[in-house]
């Protein structure tokens, strides 16, 4: 597997529940538990230009939600979703089903030195 792993648990949680890594890198979460969960964005709390994201490849936070109530982006026991993060910035998302029981996360993206975000350049 290429990329940052986090496993989605059968106690609602994301394992790691922040991670940060380099801009252009992928991160797969799976379910390793018996739970089922989703990988759903904030999609108002995303970086400006970024690209939303949710498990079900839904293109944004209301139709995730919708479809994750006729059980569709739902991962269960060894299912992944993955995502390539490109903007730098803070990424907050959630699981639908566990939501209310506190199951969120972060992604913190860092620029890469190929991105030339946030390089001293012309300085």
């Amino acid at each position: 597997m290429d990329g940052t792993l986090i496993e989605m648990t059968d106690d609602n949680r994301f394992e790691p529940d922040r991670a940060t890594i380099p801009a252009r890198e992928t991160v797969v979460w799976r379910t390793v538990g018996y739970a089922p969960h989703t990988v759903t964005a904030y999609e108002e709390e995303l970086p400006r230009e970024a690209e939303y994201f949710a498990s079900g490849n839904f293109m944004t936070e209301a139709a995730a939600r919708r479809g994750a109530s006729e059980g569709a982006g739902v991962l269960y026991q060894g299912e992944e979703y993955s995502h390539t993060f490109e903007v730098p910035g803070e990424y907050d998302y959630f699981c639908i089903p566990h939501e209310q029981a506190g199951m969120t996360g972060t992604i913190i993206i860092e620029p890469s030195a190929e991105s030339g975000h946030g390089s001293a350049q012309g300085q």
